[in-house]
């Protein structure tokens, strides 16, 4: 298990338990250029052993429960916001102006999903709410300088890169020298003391209190994963900001949703705070400052906290304090110049970089928690998602190797495949046109009868489909840069097994009515199979633990 070993290794765990994992692989689920699989089941791997791990501390067993990862779960669970209905309705992934545009030089990215970002872009550009109007502003600009028009005004836009290009950059140069999860000591506070728990089931994180300060999909994850493990999860959220209801939905299994103004409902929230063990955090980096919510000053009033931060590019760099989503930070890194077919852009068959960072971001509290029983200590965990699609490209060769080793099973790509344009008729500062070998189609995912990893019976209540959803939903819209083939791929490759991805779907009724869902993918015997809860309202919650 080389590639779930790189991640245990960054996260500090001991080689010797790497023995209790095995996998189920499925080599046609998410296909992609880029080691995209082997990156999911290392990062829910990881998780489900750190989770194992804590599990046999607090049950008082000397050995740790075995763990199985099987590729089709992870897959599935890398797209579930394909798969989810709600009351019978498929959720829209991108808005309109989400997605790729030409420009006089290259390519760019927006993100446009929420009014307040499609406002900002909008304005910038000087245009009316209309995809048309904004393909002819674009069409006539650098893709450079409208990244920083845009960024300026608050707004979100990527210029295309490739590799190369993001390597000479100095934000990878500023991650580069950074660990795949950042793991730090904030004091020497006491020891923690945790109480047993039993195996019916086991559950790692029972009877602690994670405060949830994260958005859209990444941070969800994680603490949708600490939910799973028996965690008590409040999410917060600021009146004013609110989350896409489907996206919402997707991600709050488990958890309660309160609405606080961290102003006028300061003492609230500081009693939130002061009674947290792990408080999560996914805002930009030092956007939360002001209140005093830097994890040294969390540390300072609730000694023995776990405070985990989650950004789009890091927190160190020229852009530290950049907003960002998945999707752009793959067009920045070059992975979107990589995955392009027929002369455009593309993507990966699902946004694993935020699937992926959530899973390392949920891995690093569960280990930090295991090491404050040890040494105590308040700790900080740390992951950015530019971080993580280093590693990604690391694994194909593509950048030179951070601190810790990259996915198992890399796949060189053809030479000069992603690497840099020539410089002939562009201009020298480089312009993100996709290489000549860039463009070629990956090959066509190979479906597997392979074992149909069918959890036990009560595990949740399975739906009767067995293929695909019929509603197709993981499509982008029209332009957004990945060829019909490209969607064909990621619809049917993205969750295999016996008869497609209906073996790692459930349904469940709840405050929004009937759900189907993913089942999660993080498993270990005699854990949690599903949610104790289903998702409800944004917000809907008293801001008080359980």
């Amino acid at each position: 298990m080389t590639d779930i070993a790189s991640v245990w290794s960054a996260l500090g765990g001991d080689p010797a338990l790497l023995a209790r994992v095995s996998a189920v692989e499925r080599p046609g689920v998410l296909p992609a250029r880029l080691p995209v699989r082997d990156l999911a089941r290392a990062c829910v791997g990881a998780c489900a052993l750190a989770a194992a791990e804590l599990g046999a501390r607090r049950a008082g067993d000397g050995e740790v429960p075995a763990v199985r990862v099987d590729d089709g779960a992870v897959a599935t669970a890398f797209v579930s916001e394909r798969h989810l209905l709600v009351g019978g309705r498929a959720p829209e992934s991108f808005a309109p102006l989400s997605r790729f545009w030409r420009t006089a030089d290259g390519w760019l990215r927006t993100h446009a999903n929420y009014p307040h970002h499609r406002a900002r872009l909008l304005a910038a550009l000087g245009v009316a709410d209309d995809p048309d109007a904004v393909a002819r502003a674009l069409a006539e600009r650098s893709a450079r300088e409208v990244e920083e028009t845009v960024y300026a005004a608050g707004g979100l836009a990527v210029a295309l890169r490739t590799p190369g290009e993001w390597a000479a950059h100095g934000q990878a140069a500023a991650l580069r020298s950074r660990p795949l999860v950042e793991l730090t000591r904030l004091d020497a506070s006491p020891a923690r003391v945790l109480t047993r728990v039993g195996r019916d089931p086991l559950l790692p994180a029972a009877g602690l209190r994670v405060l949830d300060l994260t958005r859209v999909i990444a941070g969800p994850v994680a603490t949708r994963t600490l939910a799973l493990l028996g965690a008590d999860v409040l999410r917060v959220d600021a009146p004013w900001l609110p989350e896409l209801p489907d996206q919402h939905a997707d991600t709050g299994f488990g958890k309660r949703s309160a609405l606080l103004d961290l102003t006028s409902d300061r003492d609230l929230f500081e009693e939130l705070l002061t009674t947290a063990d792990v408080v999560v955090t996914g805002y930009r980096p030092g956007a939360l400052d002001r209140f005093g919510l830097t994890p040294r000053a969390i540390a300072a009033r609730r000694p023995g906290v776990v405070v985990a931060e989650l950004s789009a590019w890091g927190a160190y760099g020229p852009w530290d304090g950049r907003r960002g989503f998945d999707s752009l930070v793959q067009v920045a890194t070059g992975i979107a110049a990589v995955e392009g077919t027929e002369g455009r852009p593309g993507a990966l068959p699902a946004q694993a970089l935020d699937h992926g960072t959530g899973y390392l971001l949920a891995a690093g509290v569960l280990r930090a928690l295991t090491g404050q029983t040890d040494e105590g200590g308040s700790r900080l965990v740390r992951v950015a998602l530019a971080r993580t699609a280093a590693w990604l490209l690391e694994g194909a060769a593509l950048l030179p190797e951070g601190p810790q080793r990259p996915p198992g099973e890399a796949r060189r790509l053809p030479e000069g495949a992603g690497q840099p344009a020539q410089d002939a008729g562009r201009p020298a500062e480089g312009t993100g046109r996709l290489p000549e070998e860039a463009t070629r189609p990956p090959q066509r995912a190979e479906r597997l009868p392979g074992e149909a990893g069918r959890l036990p019976d009560g595990a949740g209540r399975p739906t009767q489909e067995t293929g695909r959803p019929a509603e197709d939903a993981g499509r982008l819209p029209e332009g957004a840069g990945q060829s019909a083939e490209g969607n064909r791929q990621s619809a049917e490759g993205a969750g295999v097994g016996v008869g497609g991805p209906g073996a790692w779907l459930a349904e469940a009724d709840g405050p929004l009515g009937r759900v189907r869902y993913v089942l999660p993918p993080v498993t270990f015997a005699g854990g949690p199979r599903d949610w104790a809860r289903p998702p409800g309202s944004w917000g809907a919650d008293p801001a008080r633990w359980a």
